[in-house]
């Protein structure tokens, strides 16, 4: 099984008052149960709990996965849009910052890759190509 914090972050998030039923019952059943018998009725309460959920660790990866790539999907469709209004700012250290009503993209020159948020939210660092590319000429270009 792969280990992906994030995934079991979220898995946890969306069934926690779960969790928190299992934990209290995984102690009272090794407080209780003093034979073998109390590490079968474990291993069953945290089989269950991971069945309850429904989703294994892969399709909540999955899950995040496609929302990360709509994101991204947005960011590029408001790029297309967005470069005539854009500001653009050179920074005194080598970087840049574009801002428009719905992005910010901020970069160093010459580094091949900017990272962008979209609405405030972070969508990581992009490599400087195709549409970024493009977005951030035209932001310059309409900045001057």
């Amino acid at each position: 099984m792969d280990f992906d914090i994030n995934a079991w972050q979220q898995f946890l998030q969306d069934n926690w008052i779960i969790a928190v039923i299992a934990l209290v019952l995984i102690f009272i059943i090794m407080k209780l149960v003093k034979t073998v018998l109390k590490w079968v009725l474990v291993i069953a309460v945290v089989v269950g709990f991971f069945a309850y959920g429904g989703y294994s660790i892969k399709d909540l990866e999955n899950i995040g996965t496609k929302v990360t790539s709509e994101m991204k999907d947005q960011a590029i469709k408001s790029m297309a849009g967005e470069a005539k209004e854009a500001t653009y700012e050179d920074l005194a250290d080598g970087a840049y910052v574009i801002k428009t009503t719905n992005l910010e993209l901020t970069g160093v020159k010459n580094s091949g890759e900017i990272t962008v948020k979209l609405r405030g939210i972070s969508l990581g660092t992009w490599k400087m190509e195709g549409e970024v590319k493009d977005f951030v000429v035209k932001a310059r270009a309409a900045s001057k």
